[in-house]
Order: structure tokens, then C-alpha cells, then sequence
């Protein structure tokens, strides 16, 4: 590699770096070495940029603000006594050719004599093979002075926090053979100096008496920069990590429910998926009226209106009794399988009156929708929940562990709320076919208006279900601004 790597030099202060940084670039310009500066953020690259002016020095200033010029920019960098000021992260990938870029300039002149590619094709095209043989020349002629001056000089106003960028924004100059030169310019007071305490380097500079504009070549001071840099990078590595792993939690999740959907998008059937969501609403139904106390404490009739509201329940819990011989007679398991068999004969009758392929098209639109929207519900509780999990830290809690737990609870949550919905709509949903095309509507699928906990009425006369209550992730109708959930709802 042709490319000269000095050695840093540090100074005291900022005011003394940038000093003798405006000194060198007037002492690279007036060679006519062009020059390339480095800035680690858009506000100090405009801070030396009035420098520069103040010091009577032409100049290009690319970063963020001027991004629409970065192509003009980087092919006039490397002509003779230009200066550019650019962020560390402007420009990367690009390389700046030694006199300059013969297309640019061939185009840059054609278009300053009033031929455009767009306006004037045939004139354009007729004159560039002269133009472009022109400016191939003159960029030979302009790279030889160039390199005999010494190629790119590369010069850094400060240490990034990663060496990486540090040693990519040396990498500019030097390219395919060309000669190069670079040098990092820093300053005990620079961000990355100041996050890890230079207070010991600067007592030592300080008791040996040197300037402000003076440099300071110290292996200790190197070593306090490598250092600072380790520890920055360490750090980023160990966030990244720790992103990764709550990251992992919610790609977990999505496998599953993506898994789900990519049944239905590859065209499986889906009937028997569907009549196992069935079976683990119910069997949750019943579940809840039936965890705690006797059966003479049950309240079934609260069950059965959930029921009811549910699917047509054929049965009544006064036949139940009168069956079972009272209700100190009812099971768990019997009334769990009971109330299934009803269900699925009672989804047989639906099937047969919508007709099998009809029904098939329901279950799928059905959960296609209830999977997505409640999907993007659940990411929404994952991003809140995350924003405040840091804090269990406070309590002698892994936050890590936290959120997989909870995340967990708000997943099997919202897996019971989608077999829900589903069960409830596909049996009270209005159906409608269009006969040209054979597609099948359910009425009230893209927008419902159910909350979390499911409350679906029975079908009426028009065969539409009719569904109360606020979602629990809309805004609340006080106008607070906030959740439901979050306000009247969190009770």
C-alpha cells in the first residue's frame, strides 16, 4: 500500500486542534494537494467549514444537509487543491479518483454549453465522444501532478467510537495504487476523551508545561485512546447482544404465527385447525365457570349466556340437570365434551347451509384477518412492554427474563383471544356470495368492534351478530388521548 500513515497528533484543547488543523489544510492547499477532511457529525463539519472561510479557503462541505451534491462533490475531490469536508459517514463506498472524474466532467460541460441527455438527445450524444476524449486527457495530465504531489491527504478531526469507521475513512485515500497520506487530529476534549475520563492525561500534560497549540506525541495518551475505543466498541457489541436476545423473543413468536398463516396462503384445509380452536374456546369456557367450588356453586347460567353468545347452543342447563340427576350430577369433563359435541354438530349444520366451499372460504378470510389484526395488536404490547421492562432492574429483576415471561403471558393471551374470534365469527358472521365471482363476503371482518376479552350477542333476525364494547388498544372515548386500556378501560 502506497498510503502514509502518520502518527495522531493531540492537543490539549479543541481550540488549539482545530487550529492547527485550519494551518495544515492551508498549507495542503496552497501545495495543491487536494484534501479530504473528516467529521464526526454534521454540526462539526459546518464549524469547520466557517473556519475555513474565515481563513479565505475554497471548499466543499458534504454531509447530511447537502446529500443531492454528493455525486459533484466526489468526483471534484481529488482535483488539484481541492478541499472537501465531509462526516466520517458521507461519501463511504465512493472512490475519489486523482484529478478528477472525466464522465462528470465531460457531462458537467456539455450541460454548461446547453446540451442535455434529456432536452437535446441527438446534439448530447453527437458531441460527446470529443468532450469526453477532451476531459480524459486533462484528468491524465491533472492525476500525474497530482501523484507527484503526494495523492489524497485524509485528514481526521477525531476518533470515532469505532476503529472500523476510523480506518474506513483512511481507506479513501490510497486507492488502486495511488499514493495517499492520512492523519487524525485530537483533542483531550473531544466526546470520545471526555466519556472516558482524560482528567489523568490532562494532569500529566499539564504538570510538563506544554501549550495548548502544541502536540502531544505520548504513548500514554495512545493508549488512553485505544482504550476508550475498546470500551466504547465492547459496549455497543454487548447492546447489539442484548437487542439480539429480546429481538429472538419476538421471532419466536412470529415463526408461530406465521406458521399459522402459511397454511392458509398455501391453500391447505384449514377445518380441522379451525374445530381445534373450536374445542380450546370451549373447553376454556368451561374451564373458568367450572375452576373453583362445587358444582352447586357453579354459575352455569353466566356460562351458558357466554355459550350463547358464542355459538347456538342447543341444550339448556335445566335439561343438563334433569339429565345428570341434578346439578351435584354435572362433570367437568362431561360438560366439556358436551358442550364440544354440540358445538361441532352445531358448525356441521352452518357448513351444510353455506355449502362446503363457501365454508372453506370463510375459514379462511376469517383467520387470515383475526390473525393479522391481533398480530399487530400483540407487536404494539411488545413495543410497550419493552419501552419499560429496564426498570425491573430497580426490583433485583433480569429484565431479560422479565420480558420473555411476559411476553410469553401477553402471547398465549392473545393466542386464546384469536381462537376466540374465530369461533365466534364463523358462526355468527353474515355471509354473502357474489355470484360473478364467486368471492366470498363476511360483513364486519376488516373492522370489528370487539374488545380483547370476546363478547359476541347471538345472530339476530338478519343473521348479523351484533358486538359491544370498546377495543382496549383504541382511544379512549374521554379524550385523554390515551388506550382504552390505559385509562376508563384499565380496570
Amino acid at each position: 500500500m502506497v498510503r502514509v500513515d502518520q502518527a495522531d497528533l493531540v492537543y490539549k484543547s479543541e481550540i488549539g486542534k482545530f487550529a492547527a488543523v485550519a494551518q495544515d489544510i492551508v498549507d495542503r492547499h496552497r501545495k495543491g494537494q487536494p484534501v479530504l477532511v473528516g467529521t464526526v457529525s454534521v454540526e462539526k463539519s459546518e464549524e469547520l467549514s466557517a473556519v475555513l472561510r474565515k481563513n479565505g479557503i475554497p471548499h466543499e462541505v458534504l454531509n447530511a444537509k447537502h446529500h443531492e451534491r454528493e455525486a459533484s462533490i466526489i468526483a471534484r475531490a481529488g482535483v488539484v487543491g481541492a478541499v472537501t469536508v465531509a462526516t466520517n459517514m458521507a461519501g463511504r463506498g465512493t472512490d475519489i479518483m486523482l484529478g478528477g472524474n472525466p464522465d462528470f466532467m465531460a457531462d458537467f460541460e456539455l450541460q454548461r454549453r446547453g446540451l442535455s441527455p434529456v432536452d437535446t438527445p441527438e446534439e448530447y450524444e453527437a458531441a460527446w465522444p470529443v468532450e469526453i476524449a477532451k476531459q480524459k486527457a486533462a484528468v491524465l495530465k491533472a492525476h500525474e501532478e497530482v501523484t507527484a504531489l503526494g495523492g489524497l491527504y485524509v485528514l481526521g478531526t477525531e476518533r470515532h467510537e469505532s476503529r472500523r469507521i476510523d480506518n474506513q475513512l483512511r481507506g479513501r485515500s490510497g486507492r488502486q495504487g495511488d499514493p495517499g497520506e492520512s492523519r487524525f487530529y485530537l483533542s483531550l476534549q473531544d466526546e470520545l476523551m471526555r466519556r472516558f475520563n482524560s482528567g489523568m492525561v490532562e494532569r500529566f500534560l499539564s504538570a510538563a508545561g506544554l501549550p495548548e497549540d502544541a502536540p502531544i506525541e505520548s504513548k500514554m495518551v495512545s493508549n488512553a485512546i485505544r482504550s476508550a475505543q475498546t470500551q466504547v466498541e465492547a459496549q455497543n457489541f454487548e447492546i447489539r447482544k442484548n437487542v439480539l436476545k429480546y429481538d429472538d423473543v419476538l421471532n419466536r413468536q412470529r415463526q408461530v404465527v406465521y406458521g399459522e398463516r402459511r397454511l392458509v396462503l398455501e391453500g391447505e384445509d384449514i377445518k380441522d385447525q379451525v374445530q381445534t380452536f373450536l374445542q380450546d374456546t370451549l373447553a376454556a369456557y368451561v374451564g373458568a365457570a367450572t375452576a373453583e367450588g362445587f358444582p352447586e356453586d357453579w354459575d352455569l347460567e353466566a356460562l351458558w349466556t357466554a355459550l350463547h353468545a358464542l355459538y347456538p347452543i342447543s341444550f339448556t342447563v335445566a335439561e343438563l340437570e334433569t339429565e345428570l340427576g341434578g346439578r351435584k350430577g354435572i362433570d367437568t369433563d362431561y360438560l366439556t365434551q358436551r358442550v364440544i359435541d354440540d358445538a361441532i354438530a352445531a358448525y356441521a349444520k352452518r357448513e351444510e347451509a353455506l355449502g362446503s366451499e363457501v365454508m372453506r372460504e370463510l375459514e379462511r378470510k376469517v383467520l387470515l384477518s383475526v390473525f393479522d389484526r391481533k398480530w399487530r395488536e400483540h407487536l404494539f404490547e411488545m413495543d410497550y412492554l419493552q419501552e419499560g421492562i429496564g426498570l425491573r432492574a430497580m426490583a433485583q429483576r433480569d429484565p431479560l427474563v422479565e420480558y420473555q415471561r411476559e411476553g410469553y403471558d401477553l402471547f398465549a393471551a392473545m393466542m386464546d383471544a384469536i381462537k376466540e374470534e374465530i369461533a365466534g365469527y364463523l358462526f355468527n358472521v353474515e355471509v354473502t356470495v357474489e355470484e360473478s365471482t364467486k368471492d366470498v363476503k363476511a360483513k364486519g371482518l376488516e373492522t370489528p368492534k370487539t374488545p380483547l376479552g370476546l363478547q359476541y350477542s347471538a345472530a339476530d333476525e338478519s343473521g348479523v351478530a351484533q358486538s359491544s364494547g370498546i377495543s382496549r388498544n383504541a382511544p379512549c372515548p374521554c379524550g385523554s388521548g390515551k388506550k382504552y386500556k390505559r385509562c376508563h378501560g384499565e380496570a
